[in-house]
């Protein structure tokens, strides 16, 4: 007699209800994210089959990918099951689908909105744990020319120093610039601190006629437009 809660191995299931025939059968969308973490996976423990050791990974993540994006492979390690190579084929699997975002930007998007923005610089700020400061360099079109890392601190704060940040811009040879970084707690509201730099950003622009945008504060969810806000 099977215990309370315990479900077989994938290979005694229904073929229509494994993984990866489902995948071959009914094609890719008709797949649970446990389902594909599952996949990745490949076996489970005795006591527990595939998909369901995924089932338990995503729950203690409240089924969010993005918060399982920023688990590295010693917090994989930790459940039952799943060793390095495993660990390592999860991260690498939601590595990929991060880089696909950001190939799809190659194209040099025009940003119209601050929502443009965010999107545009998405690929980069998603999943990080630690602050970062960012640019888009855009032409006079307002299509971006670049997009570039100024930064990288800890997580409550990085440096952001007005001379790297407008040389990268003028190298460039932009005509504008949005700036960006991201709040790791997932707090996006401005503190006293970026106000006064935006602010003292924006002035540096306007003497090299080299206009500051706007200044977008990220989290994984949601974003802060100085600009939209009108205190830019």
């Amino acid at each position: 007699m099977e215990k309370s809660g315990y479900r077989p191995n994938i290979l005694n299931w229904a073929k229509e209800d494994r993984p990866r025939e489902k995948l071959l059968l009914k094609g890719k969308d008709a797949l649970s994210d446990a389902e594909l973490i599952g996949i990745l996976l490949g076996s489970g423990t005795r006591e527990i089959n595939a998909v369901d050791l995924a089932r338990h990974i995503l729950q203690e993540v409240d089924n969010d990918l993005y918060a399982l994006a920023r688990f590295d492979v010693k917090d994989l390690q930790k459940f039952k099951g799943v060793g390095e190579a495993k660990a390592i084929t999860i991260i690498s699997a939601l590595e990929l689908g991060r880089r696909r975002k950001t190939a799809e930007f190659i194209k040099k998007p025009k940003i119209t909105c601050s929502n443009d923005a965010y999107i545009c610089l998405s690929p980069y700020l998603l999943d990080k744990i630690t602050e970062e400061f960012w640019i888009l360099i855009l032409n006079k079109a307002n299509k971006v020319i670049a997009s570039r890392k100024i930064s990288q601190g800890g997580t409550s704060g990085t440096v952001a120093d007005p001379k790297i940040i407008f040389k990268t811009a003028l190298d460039e040879r932009g005509s504008s610039i949005i700036l960006a970084h991201n709040h790791p707690s997932g707090n996006i509201q401005a503190s006293g601190n970026d106000i006064k730099l935006t602010k003292k950003l924006k002035l540096v622009g306007e003497s090299l006629d080299l206009p500051v945008l706007d200044h977008i504060i990220f989290s994984d969810e949601h974003y802060f437009s100085f600009a939209d806000e009108g205190i830019l």
